[in-house]
Parts: C-alpha cells; structure tokens; sequence
C-alpha cells in the first residue's frame, strides 16, 4: 500500500513560544543519516478529528498513521506548477541591532548557501565555511513556532510593508499588544539592513530604507485577506513580474553589491531571508513564516540582489537574545537542507513545513554534549552523500551503489547476430555527435591538453623508432615511427568511436619486430615484404573480429584483469623514465673516487689503439685511413670515438672523458621536472590566487613544467642531452621506398606462412586496444557520449593494414597516453559555494586534442629548430609524472598500502566495511602475485607471449 499521509494536527494553538532552559545537545545538521531513526513528536500526529481529513491530503485508514518520513515523501511526489518549483536557496540571518546614538537596524550575521558562514566584527570578514552544529532545544523550538504561529502560504506582495502588515494582521488584539506596539513593530520590520560587505564609511550605503523602496513602486498587487494559512492570489503575469523585478533591480545600487559572491550562487536561486531579535518593549514572542508567490526582489534586504521566496521572522521579549539567534541559525540550516527545501516549496499548510521538520530530526546526528565542543568549526565534507534514499524510498544509497557488482555492460557490448551488426550500431550510435565532437574542443582546457601530450606522445615515439633502427638494421627507424604515429593518429581521431584513447606503439611489437628480422636474416628473407604480409593478416583477422562482434568479449574483462594490465603499464612508464636516467651515467660518466688535491694532474686525451681489434683495422683498411698520420691527442671525443681511438688518462671513463655536472643536472632536471609537474597540478586546490588562475594553472602544469625547465637548460648552460627529431622527410635507407612489396624477392609460401605469426599479433592487438578502451571507457568517467569498441578496433585494423604497406610501425590503444588524456580533460562544476568541493561532471569529449597532436606530430621535421632545445631528462621526467599520476586511479595500489599501515590508520574505504580485512589482503596478494608473473614474461625473451598471459587473467 503507498504511504499516506497524516491528517493536519487539530492541536489547539498557542500564542506564544515558551523558550525553556532545556538540556542542550549540539545536533550536527549538514550531515543526516541515512538510516532511520527513532520518530520524534508521534504525539501530535494523533490528536487529529477523525473523518474530517484535511483538504489536498490522502486519506488514512483508521488506526493507521504515518511516519514524518512517508508524509513527506508523500508531498515530495504530489505535482507541482510553475509557482512551487524548488529553486536552490540561499538563506541570510539579520538580527536587530541598537547602537548607542543611533537607529536600529538590521545586521547579516550569519549566511548560507549549502555551509554556514558567520560575519565576524572583530576582522570585519566572513568566516570560513563550516558544517552548522544546531542544539537539539533549538531545533524543538523551531517546530513549536512553526506549529503555533503564523503560517502564511502563497502570497502576493510586492514591497516589506505588505508582508509586515499581512504578519501583524494575524496577531490578535490584547492588552499586550495594543496599536501602538503595532506600529512599533511595524517600524522595526522596515528598518534598513546592513550587511557584511558594506563599509561603516560608506558615505552611499548600497541598502536603503524599506520605505525609501515603497516610495519608488507604485503598481502594487492587492492584498488578500488574512487568515491563520493564506490562500494564493492570482499571480502577475511573467511580464508584469519581471518589470517589478527591474523596477526593484534599478533601485538598487547594483554596483556596490558583493558581485564576487553572486558568481557562487547557481542560477535561478533564490532567497530565505530569517529576521530574529529582542524588543525592549513586546510582551509576548511574534513568529511568523511567510512564503512569497512569485518570488519577490526585496531591494536592500538580502546581500545579493536575487529574489526573494521565504520570509521568518522572530521577534521576542529582551533576555533571550541568543535563543532567538539559535533558533533563526536553526531555520536558516533547515531551509538549506535538500529534503525540508522542497517540503517548503510544495508544503500545502503549517501541518507538512511540521512534517518536514520532524523528518529532519529524524535524520539528525546527536553529539554528546560532554565529549564534544561546540565551539569547534566542522570543515565541510569532500563529498556530501545523495539525499535520494529520504525523498524515495527505494532509492539505493551510496553504500548500497558500491556493493554491486561493477561490469561492463551497455548497448556496446550486446551481440547483434548480424556481420558488421556492431560496427553499424556504433557508426549509428556516434554519427550524431560527430559535429559536436569539434565544437566542444573549443577550449582553453582542450589546448594545454594537446601541448602537454604533444611533448608527451613525441619522445616515446621517437624513442621507440630508434630502437625499431637498431633491431632492424635500419629497416624502420624514428622517421617511419613518426609518419606511421601521425597517419595512424589522425585517422584515428577523426573516425574512431571513442577519440579519447590515444596511440602509441608497444613494448611486445618491439620484441616482435626484432625476432622477426632475426629470423628473416637467418633465412635471407626479405624483412619488410614478410612483415607486410603478417601485418595484412592480422588487419583481416581484426576485421573477422569486428564482424562477429568479438568485442563483446569485453565484457568479460573484469577489475581484476583491468587493473593487472594497468598497473603493470604504469609501473614499466616508471621503470623506463628511471632506467632512460640511469644510462645516461653511462655516456656522462662520473669519477667517484677523485681526490681534489690532485684535479689539477687530471687529463683525458686520445691516442692510437695499442692492440687495435679486427674490426678496426678493417674499418681502417676500407676507408683508407694513415693511422701515423694522425694527431691523436688534438682530435675532439667525437672524432676519436669515429676513429676507434682509445681515451688515456686519469680523468677518462670507459668511454670517454668524466662529465660529472652533466650527469648530475640531468637529475636535476629529470626529479625538478616529476616535483614541479606534480605540484603544479594540484595548484588548483590552493589558497592562492583567484580560482580561474589556479584552473589555468592546473591545466597547463606539464606544458610550463617543460617551457621552465627548458628555460632554465638554455641559462644554466649544461650540455645535456637533447631530443633529436629527423630533419628530413625520407626513408632512413635508401634502398627502400614508402610502398612495401607484400611478395617481393620472398617465395610465395611466405604470405600462406605468414598467418601463423598473424594470429599471435591478433591476439596482441586485440587485447591492447580493447583492455585499454575498457579502462577509458569505465562508468566512473561519467561518458555521455558513448564508445565504440567495434568501431575502435576496425580503424585500428585498417591503419596496420596501411601501415603494413607503407613500411611503417604499427600502432595501437596506449594506456598510460590514454589515461593521461582522460585526466587532462576532467570537467568540475564551476559555481560552487563556500566551502562546497567542485563536483567532478564527465571528461570533455571531443576529437581535437588527438587530431592536433598526431597532426603537429607530423609536422614536427619542420620544427627541428624548436624541439632541438628541449633536454631529454625532462622528458622522461614527464614519464615518471604520467606513471605515477596514472597509478592513483587504481584500487589495486590503495589496497597494497593497506599491509603496512595500522588499521586506526586505514582510509575509509567502502570495501573494508563490508569485506575482512584478511580478505582484502589474500586478493590483493593474488593480485600481486600475477602482476610479478607478468612482469617477468615482460622482461625475458618470453614477451610475446605477454598477451596471451592477459588473455589468461
């Protein structure tokens, strides 16, 4: 049966509040639990008459009642017009104030937009954003004004005056409160209002007198008539209500208004203003909640210039000042809270604002008042829990989200039946957004990600091309890696179903790539018509996947599986950046064992080979070289090595001379680089500087990581190493062309033959790209566009197809690139308020960034003279920053901490409140155990096999 909702209470009313001296508990209100818990007042949701239920309510059987918790998800569900739409609030507290020599006035003492913030007087400044800590006396007081005051729902008025005379209407003629208490009431309901950021010198105050503001609007709604609950009035059309808004906006002085704030309030918010204080001379306590329809501009009431929607006021006998500031920090909270928020939007009486205030007790954490002190600030949470389980009540919490099983699943990976069936829902699935794909690379964000992997994707590129030279004689070498890259790439970002993955090349190609020319070289086979033949094989056996919707098989993958294969990626980035420093000892080499006493008798300096090895008496023979004809100890270190001369002296290395300072500021750079990379990024949750200068410095940290590093390369003057780009568009050797012969001088069996290794390289593919799209596709990225797994792999089969003929590398799905990329476009919300963390919305998916850094890459022949400057320990430093920012987004290493850290010590992770701790270790020991085995397949001459032990994961 649905949950119906309780009949209005019946209880006779008070006229006063009676604030008594109860216990107080400090009640932390920001923070509600999810779990329900024992209901608060059952006894006033009893005392109803039975068979008169109360108009706009469900009715109740006999002898049934319902928990605040069901009424209110009862009014959340009920339908609502334009009128009762929940809007974002923003809730200020003003208090009555009398300084001596001068007329009250109202004073902002506190302020809210989802955390509370206080005015301080002492530094004339705001206080940091904090969690409010309500008493629970307050809170108790709070819902004994709501149930015996005045409740005014749905009024019409333009101006103060009509709603004070509206509030004063309500209260009954006595001998405690005659006219004359009337209208001195009424005088202190239009005293002006002074707020935080006014200045007491202000010769111009930006606030000006209730009445000065009534002078100014003559079309006026009429009133209408007064009762304990007000019914609507006819509302003005949306003309008539947004020139009283500009008529009230140019009334006011909006220059002098706090436009900093305003930029931190969401729009279409509006205003709960809460107006609290003692009167010298009231008897009797005046409450009064008043909801405006339309939402009014009340010029000079609140901080910001936006509309107003809620109205409470407490005024109060003298002696009880701060229960009254309790109880109006109390209102003001509760309007901030998610759920009471809409309860007082769509409330139809007194009776459901009750029930919203009973929910929320209902949901408060009550902390004792002897262990806890409440003049301590709590700083607002990092992540504030979804409020969804209190308004449905099938709703899963957060706890409830994470224990589900995490699988790859979606349209993507359901099999069609039909050849090519997935390649064409994909096709179908991204044609819609191909256009907004561009637009939306519109941005500054998308520009530092393209110059941050420009410098990134280059050097591995290169990298990888001159050791291609090396294991292949020359065959392929860093101009062909560099053309395959950019072809490659392009294409890839302009058709490929998800653009955000980028390209790169693999260690197992490389161990392929030289077993197979040894192999071709042992049995005087043409190396690059039989890789051409392999490579065509395997484009055709990736196309058959991608026609029977083998990506399917992605679904399979599991956490497991993704997070071995990435972290071991990330862990070869780190190994590489630190192994590529390491070597560089070897050409800068150091002399540890000096004595500086005797740097004066050090020298290093060439002679002729005493006992020259057969190697280099023919080289010598073949280019005709008069060795006694030679000045041995005047030749430079290049010359001498070309020569195959010999370094003599105390202050010579294995091969050459000691280069101490070199070694030594290339780790400098390389550590600087990882440090300031690193730094910079999180520059973005800094204290400094205004918020869109730390995102900008956020955004391009890798990019001035590099331009400072360099920099400081040209000043110190160092000769470090630098990356070499080819500076000339043409085949390393000139015995080949860019066109390859799949036959050749081979014989024909060759291309039969060449299915077998075709199958291996399949298999490698295939699980590069997809493992790697799973992970830049995972639900925690929050991709609104959809991916492609078919479409992405049928681009990548037909670029090796290309690749193949043309001579070129082959290129496929690199994780840590593509990770990177993903980070580098996260997209946070950016209007916030105080206090609130920025909610992280999606990446920004676009085709851009990727087709502008293979294009560049491309180009890059041209740029030799540029690219020549920059050292190449910052480029690997670069390499440690993208593996070790890449290791964060993995559970497997969260866990690994977990073994050396105490369990007070221990984060709060969701799995360990569900899971034993002994348990998580044995899982994440078999983790380690198959990322080790991994490892050593990589490192040994078993790395080809490396795929096939994924494919078993």
């Amino acid at each position: 049966r649905p949950p119906q909702p309780l009949p209005q209470c019946r209880e006779c009313c008070k006229k006063r509040c009676f604030f008594t001296g109860h216990r107080t508990l400090y009640v932390g209100a920001q923070m509600p639990l999810v779990r329900q818990s024992h209901r608060h007042h059952r006894r006033h949701s009893q005392k109803h008459r039975k068979g008169e239920p109360e108009k706009d309510s469900a009715p109740t059987e006999q002898g049934y009642h319902c928990s605040p918790s069901q009424r209110v998800q009862f009014i959340l569900r009920t339908k609502e017009d334009e009128q009762h739409v929940p809007h974002r609030l923003f809730s200020e507290l003003d208090e009555i104030c009398v300084k001596e020599g001068q007329d009250a006035e109202w004073k902002e003492t506190a302020r809210w937009l989802k955390f509370e913030e206080d005015a301080e007087d002492g530094g004339e400044r705001w206080s940091k954003p904090y969690v409010g800590t309500l008493s629970l006396h307050s809170l108790s007081e709070l819902r004994s004004c709501i149930s015996n005051g005045t409740v005014l729902l749905d009024v019409c008025a333009n101006s103060i005056e009509e709603i004070a005379d509206m509030i004063l209407a309500q209260q009954e003629q006595s001998t405690e409160f005659d006219e004359h208490m009337r209208a001195q009431v009424r005088e202190v309901l239009l005293r002006k209002h002074h707020h935080q950021n006014e200045k007491t010198t202000n010769l111009l105050p930006v606030v000006c007198s209730f009445a000065d503001v009534s002078k100014r609007q003559s079309d006026l709604h009429l009133l209408c008539k007064p009762a304990q609950t007000i019914t609507p009035c006819p509302s003005p059309t949306a003309a008539e209500a947004k020139d009283g808004v500009n008529r009230a906006s140019r009334a006011m002085d909006l220059s002098k208004a706090e436009l900093h704030f305003m930029k931190k309030i969401p729009t279409g918010a509006e205003a709960s203003n809460v107006l609290v204080g003692e009167l010298d001379f009231l008897h009797q306590p005046i409450m009064a909640f008043v909801r405006l329809s339309p939402a009014v501009l009340l010029s000079g009431m609140t901080e910001v210039p936006i509309p107003t929607r809620f109205l409470f006021v407490l005024l109060g006998p003298e002696g009880k000042g701060h229960q009254y500031h309790e109880i109006g920090r109390s209102m003001a909270t509760i309007m901030t809270d998610e759920v009471f928020r809409d309860v007082a939007y769509k409330a139809k009486n007194g009776a459901d604002l009750v029930a919203g205030v009973d929910e929320f007790l209902d949901q408060v954490t009550v902390l004792p008042p002897g262990e806890w002190d409440p003049s301590i600030r709590i700083e607002p949470p990092k992540n504030v829990p979804s409020q969804e389980k209190r308004k449905m009540p099938g709703a899963l919490d957060d706890s409830a989200s994470h224990s589900t099983l995490e699988k790859h699943g979606g349209p993507e990976l359901q099999r069609t039946g039909r050849l090519f069936g997935g390649l064409t829902l994909d096709v179908k699935r991204k044609a819609p957004w191909f256009w907004s794909d561009f637009r939306d690379g519109l941005s500054l964000q998308c520009l530092a990600s393209f110059l941050f992997l420009y410098c990134a994707c280059m050097s591995p590129v290169i990298t990888f091309g001159g050791l291609l030279g090396e294991a292949t004689n020359g065959h392929i070498s860093a101009m062909e890696s560099l053309l395959g890259a950019s072809m490659a790439g392009v294409v890839y970002s302009l058709f490929a179903g998800q653009p955000l993955t980028i390209l790169g090349s693999t260690g197992p190609v490389l161990v392929f790539e030289k077993i197979l020319y040894k192999f071709c070289k042992e049995y005087t086979l043409s190396y690059l018509s039989l890789r051409a033949c392999i490579g065509l094989w395997t484009a055709f056996l990736c196309i058959v996947l991608v026609a029977t919707d083998a990506s399917c098989l992605v679904c399979y993958v599991t956490r497991f599986t993704e997070e071995a294969f990435a972290s071991l990626i990330c862990i070869i980035f780190i190994y590489e950046a630190l192994e590529k420093l390491s070597h560089l000892r070897d050409t800068y080499p150091v002399h540890t064992h000096s004595k500086l006493d005797f740097l004066t008798s050090y020298y290093c300096k060439c002679e002729a080979p005493t006992h020259p090895s057969n190697e280099t008496l023919r080289f010598w023979e073949s280019n005709k070289i008069n060795v006694s004809g030679i000045a041995w100890e005047n030749l430079t270190v290049t010359e001498c090595r070309y020569l195959h001369g010999e370094f003599q002296g105390p202050a010579c290395g294995r091969d050459g001379p000691y280069t101490p300072d070199v070694f030594f500021w290339c780790c400098i750079l390389f550590f600087a680089t990882f440090a300031l990379s690193s730094f910079l990024k999180k520059f973005k949750t800094s204290r400094y500087f205004p918020t869109r200068v730390r995102s900008t410095v956020s955004d391009f940290a890798v990019f001035l990581t590099i331009v400072i590093m360099v920099l400081l390369d040209f000043v110190v003057g160092i000769p470090s190493p630098k990356l070499h780009v080819p500076h000339a568009f043409k085949p390393t050797r000139d015995d080949r062309g860019w066109f390859i012969n799949p036959i050749g001088p081979n014989p024909w069996w060759t291309v039969l033959a060449a299915l077998v290794p075709a199958l291996l390289c399949t298999i490698l593919i295939f699980m590069d790209q997809q493992i790697s799209a799973v992970i830049v596709n995972r639900k925690e990225h929050k991709l609104k566009k959809g991916c492609g797994y078919h479409l992405d792999l049928f681009m990548v089969a037909v670029m090796l197809g290309v690749c193949s003929v043309m001579g070129l590398p082959w290129f496929v799905a690199a994780t840590v690139l593509s990770i990177t990329h993903v980070n580098s476009l996260k997209v946070e919300s950016d209007c916030s308020a105080p206090g609130e963390q920025p909610k992280f919305l999606g990446i920004r998916e676009q085709r851009v960034t990727g087709l502008l850094i293979f294009a560049l890459m491309g180009c890059s022949v041209f740029f030799t003279s540029v690219l020549k400057f920059i050292p190449m320990p910052v480029l690997y430093g670069v390499f440690l920053y993208m593996g070790v920012s890449s290791l964060r987004g993995i559970q497997f290493f969260d866990r690994l901490k977990l073994f050396w850290m105490p369990a007070k010590h221990q984060p709060d992770f969701i799995y360990l409140r569900h899971v034993p701790l002994r348990k998580v270790h044995f899982f994440t020991a078999i983790q380690l155990i198959c990322l080790v085995l991994l490892w050593t397949v990589k490192v040994s001459h078993a790395a080809i096999i490396f795929p096939l032990m994924l494919f078993s994961n």
